[in-house]
């Protein structure tokens, strides 16, 4: 299986997970690591590659912290832009369906925060709704997303574990049976 890791972080000097992440995932070779800030510091995408990069792989995971209870502008702007009428959804829109879509979102903010009662009122998994709807309508199949909470809290082991679990869980099919 081929994975692509499309990451939105526009400030990844400056991340520990999301950075940790991506050193985990560069050393396995059926994994694309894609960086969209480092790609397209312009913000000016290259449509027909992103699609051609989507197309190639059968799973494809959007990684990203969570910022304003959503992902970085350059990652919506990447959906508005390559996922198009005709290509990602419409009658013809056929492109991505049957592929697998995982998220992996890393929050500042410890699990509690993200629960009915808890600060922030609602569960990841309601807060990431949007991105499954996205997945309904272009035909992917939406798989459980990867979440690591508390990043402002985790000290580096704690870290380095998530990123080794990050990886057996995006590469692993036994999770999504």
């Amino acid at each position: 299986m081929k994975v692509l890791v499309i990451v939105a972080h526009p400030n990844i000097e400056k991340s520990v997970v999301n950075s940790t992440w991506i050193r985990e995932l560069k050393k396995h070779p059926n994994i694309t690591v894609h960086e969209l800030y480092k790609q397209y510091p312009d913000e000016n995408i290259d449509i027909e590659r992103e699609q051609k990069l989507c197309e190639e792989h059968d799973r494809i995971v959007w990684q990203f912290p969570f910022y304003w209870y959503s992902s970085p502008p350059l990652l919506k702007k990447w959906l508005d832009e390559v996922l198009t009428h005709g290509w990602a959804y419409g009658s013809n829109g056929n492109k991505l369906h049957n592929k697998e879509l995982i998220l992996a979102v890393s929050t500042g903010s410890a699990k509690e925060r993200y629960q009915a009662g808890g600060r922030n009122q609602y569960s990841m998994s309601e807060l990431l709704k949007p991105f499954q709807a996205t997945s309904n309508l272009i035909g992917t199949r939406f798989l459980p997303a990867f979440v690591f909470n508390g990043a402002y809290t985790s000290d580096e082991e704690e870290i380095k574990e998530s990123a080794e679990a990050y990886v057996n869980y995006i590469l692993s099919s036994d999770n999504f049976e």
